[in-house]
């Protein structure tokens, strides 16, 4: 394995431990500022937001810059985000934290996804980007129950203070990690990376990641409610239960991106569809409580399964300048994040209970499917229209 995925890796470790571990801390973060649940949702999609305009401004701001030098100065803004979240004297101030950290997050996954492709040959491209990803799911399963358990014993400050600390440590890791950008760099220009977006798979690709993703974050942003009002867990046992969310990130992340690399549109349509039924599941059942630690496991498994395959399927319908297209996915994703969060507490707001974020989740990746089905149908019938004209002239 390439020493600069594992330093990819440990960069994605810090920024998904930012992303996700506020999730099991919301209550305790409403608590102390007087806020609503539906305002502190907006921590989740402020962040998610900040994601989205980090991940197409800066990677197009730095399309030609080495990217070695560009995965260091977005670090650098991760540690300073979080920084301002430690220290947050009101809401407001928080929010702000929050965005600051959210713009290194999309730049850093859409350049390092190319950047970690970079390494490998084409049949193992997925696989590489899971590697990278693995980081993120890590966050999850090891980082984001720790940080909440932290959080809740010693204030959520001190989880803040702990991912600054982490953001130090990534920076060294990928300072002497990743090789110079000689041999992973290819500059390109603005125009040529904009030109990919004249394909019309790469915009139902990101379609499919807006809804896709959307449909499982919209049920996990409130899952700490989910788990305490409904299920009837205690809050001690709510880090616990991201582990098993956390594991179910690693494993789907792994397996997503070993069968992308075999069969990539229907390996993401098998997904989805799993996908939509494990939430349907999990809405249906979730005043009980072992079918709800399944269904916490399997939501995670299904909905992270995509990732690799959804960000491998963009590059290489924009192989010739992939990384703003990259970056433009990972702000798919992120769009979606904010777009089910949303939603989310516009359902709970409107008195439909603690699961309907949930009932929510699986419409939204319904309609995913639905697209995922036409991207399928049209790349295979351009596939088979550029092969006609080979086999005639055969």
């Amino acid at each position: 394995m390439p020493a600069g995925l594992i330093a990819l890796a440990l960069g994605g470790f810090g920024i998904g431990l930012t992303e996700f571990v506020i999730m099991g801390l919301l209550p305790e973060v409403a608590g102390e500022y007087g806020v609503s649940e539906a305002a502190a949702g907006w921590l989740i999609t402020g962040y998610a937001l900040g994601v989205v305009v980090g991940a197409l401004v800066l990677t197009a701001a730095t399309t030609r810059l080495p990217r070695k030098r560009v995965l260091l100065g977005l670090l650098v803004l991760f540690v300073v985000g979080n920084l301002i979240s430690a220290v947050a004297p009101s809401y407001e101030v928080l929010l702000a934290g929050r965005i600051v950290a959210a713009l290194c997050h999309g730049a850093f996954f859409g350049i390092g996804a190319v950047v970690a492709a970079s390494f490998v040959p084409e049949a193992k491209k997925a696989g590489a980007v899971a590697i990278m990803f693995t980081g993120l799911t890590a966050a999850n399963v090891f980082g984001v129950p720790f940080g909440t358990f932290l959080g809740q014993q010693l204030g959520w400050r001190s989880t803040f203070w702990a991912i600054t600390v982490i953001g130090v440590i990534a920076f060294a890791g990928v300072l002497t990690l990743v090789p110079d950008d000689r041999r992973v760099h290819v500059p390109s220009r603005l125009r040529d990376e904009v030109h990919a977006f004249q394909s019309s798979q790469v915009w139902l690709s990101l379609v499919v990641t807006v809804l896709g993703f959307g449909g499982m974050f919209g049920a996990f942003t409130y899952i700490a409610y989910t788990l305490t009002e409904v299920s009837g867990f205690d809050s001690t046992a709510v880090p616990w239960l991201l582990v098993l969310f956390g594991l179910g990130l690693l494993v789907g992340n792994y397996v997503g991106g070993r069968f992308a690399d075999r069969a990539l549109d229907t390996t993401l349509l098998v997904i989805l569809a799993g996908l939509v039924v494990v939430l349907l599941a999990f809405a249906l059942s979730a005043g009980n409580r072992p079918a709800t630690a399944l269904s916490v496991f399997l939501m995670g498994g299904f909905g992270f399964a995509t990732v690799p395959g959804l960000q491998t399927r963009i590059m290489r319908y924009a192989s010739q300048a992939p990384s703003l297209a990259s970056g433009a996915n990972i702000a798919a994703f992120n769009l979606g994040n904010a777009l089910g969060a949303w939603i989310g507490g516009v359902t709970i707001t409107a008195g439909l209970g603690y699961t309907s974020p949930i009932w929510a989740g699986a419409a939204i990746t319904s309609l995913a499917l639905v697209v995922m089905v036409a991207a399928a149908r049209s790349a295979r019938r351009s596939a088979q229209a550029e092969a006609e004209p080979a086999l005639l002239g055969a």
